[in-house]
């Protein structure tokens, strides 16, 4: 499936945030967004996902117009950056309730075998951090927002989430964002950036450079 948002105008008090915007992310590729902080990422996702309405946007699936919300298909799943699973729920219950097999899980982070009935709140920021990026990766969603999903994450944890989301992306599309440049550049097949409100598609990382998101000389 191929999911492209265009023509976005996004206002906040008449202040032009988003405008110029085109995107694409399909299904077997991973989308990266840059930009720097206030740039209007988090926007954007939030535009494409549906809980954020601007002025003007254009959705296509499949070269096909979608005039509501994308999560009102029950097609798309968001990641926020801030925590979307009530710290008094217990670890099992919340993959009860997302309906994503905790097994399998426990299988690929046999670590929280000792948490299954304790509530997010026992848990630490990173490891909350990890279950709501596995849930979101495995509901079965074809489109995959992520929002800064290496904050707060340890390097094993890191490298562990960038290997489900290769494996992951052959049966769905997923757009990522993060201020940790190198992990998008990582993982990333195709690559935007934002910048005075409009996206430029990124070929060489070279351009990151020419476009002043990175100093001279920080890619060697």
């Amino acid at each position: 499936m191929i999911f492209e948002i265009d023509n976005v105008e996004l206002y906040f008090a008449e202040k032009q945030i988003l405008n110029g915007i085109y995107l694409k992310a399909e299904t077997g590729k991973l989308t990266g967004i840059l930009g720097a902080n206030g740039s209007g990422k988090s926007s954007l996702l939030n535009i494409f996902f549906g809980s954020l309405q601007p002025r003007h946007k254009l959705i296509r699936i499949d070269k096909k117009p979608y005039l509501k919300p994308l999560f009102k298909y029950g097609i798309v799943t968001y990641l926020p950056q801030q925590n979307f699973i009530p710290p008094k729920m217990k670890m099992a219950t919340c993959f009860q309730l997302f309906k994503v097999d905790i097994t399998e899980f426990l299988q690929d982070f046999p670590e929280f075998k000792t948490y299954k009935k304790a509530k997010m709140r026992e848990l630490s920021g990173g490891q909350r951090r990890v279950i709501e990026i596995y849930i979101c990766l495995n509901s079965g969603a074809e489109l995959i927002l992520l929002d800064e999903p290496f904050s707060h994450l340890s390097p094993l944890y890191i490298e562990k989430i960038k290997n489900l989301i290769q494996e992951l992306k052959k049966e769905k599309a997923i757009i990522l964002t993060d201020h940790m440049y190198r992990h998008i550049l990582d993982t990333s097949d195709e690559l935007y950036l934002l910048k005075n409100g409009s996206t430029q598609l990124i070929s060489k990382t070279s351009e990151l450079e020419d476009y002043n998101y990175l100093k001279a000389g920080t890619l060697y």
